[in-house]
């Protein structure tokens, strides 16, 4: 019966260490990280590839595993300055889940490593693990992003200053979003 007791509560401390270690990996992403995710986006039949990346992480100070936050992907030569995106984040064994709110699409991170200052490791978007670099950073100013989306002449999630000012044709078709893809390298 002792075996019993000590296997059971060998397993409940085995769960306790792993949520831990989770709260652990989050309190060290919370913030703001820049660097390179070798993100480019797929739009009217052309690549477009981004110069840097910027994400912050907010934990959710009711669950301090999870979070909410922002990933803003910045463009040199696109039809746009930059492609933001509201994000839900969570870790979970080690994993941390990154969810793009505004494009409904997911992703993993599960190899990487992680200090105060310093993130890096593959990022899983399906079948293509892409290395990704990225260094701790003073948190910006998010109010300065008031569309969410892409700044492009056409917004598709708001209605732009440029295309839908007064005497704006209101009829005339919206083209699509860009179109975030991993791992593309400008050729």
């Amino acid at each position: 019966m002792n075996k019993i007791y000590t296997m059971m509560l060998m397993a409940l401390m085995g769960l306790t260490f792993t949520a831990c270690e989770d709260e652990y990996i989050a309190d060290n992403l919370e913030g703001t990280w820049s660097g390179n995710m070798y993100v480019s986006s797929y739009y009217d039949g052309r690549d477009y590839y981004a110069t840097h990346t910027e994400i912050t992480f907010d934990i959710d100070p009711f669950r301090f595993t999870k979070g909410s936050g922002y990933w803003v992907d910045y463009y040199s030569g696109a039809p746009w300055d930059y492609v933001a995106n509201h994000i839900s984040w969570r870790v979970d064994n080690g994993n941390i889940y990154i969810h793009f709110r505004e494009d409904d699409t997911s992703v993993v991170i599960a190899d990487y490593h992680l200090t105060d200052s310093r993130f890096s490791g593959y990022i899983a978007d399906g079948d293509n693990d892409v290395y990704f670099n990225l260094f701790h950073t003073s948190s910006p100013n998010w109010d300065n992003y008031n569309n969410w989306g892409y700044d492009a002449w056409c917004d598709d999630y708001y209605y732009s200053r440029e295309t839908r000012g007064e005497g704006a044709d209101s009829t005339a078709a919206t083209p699509a979003k860009p179109i975030r893809q991993f791992g593309k390298k400008a050729e």
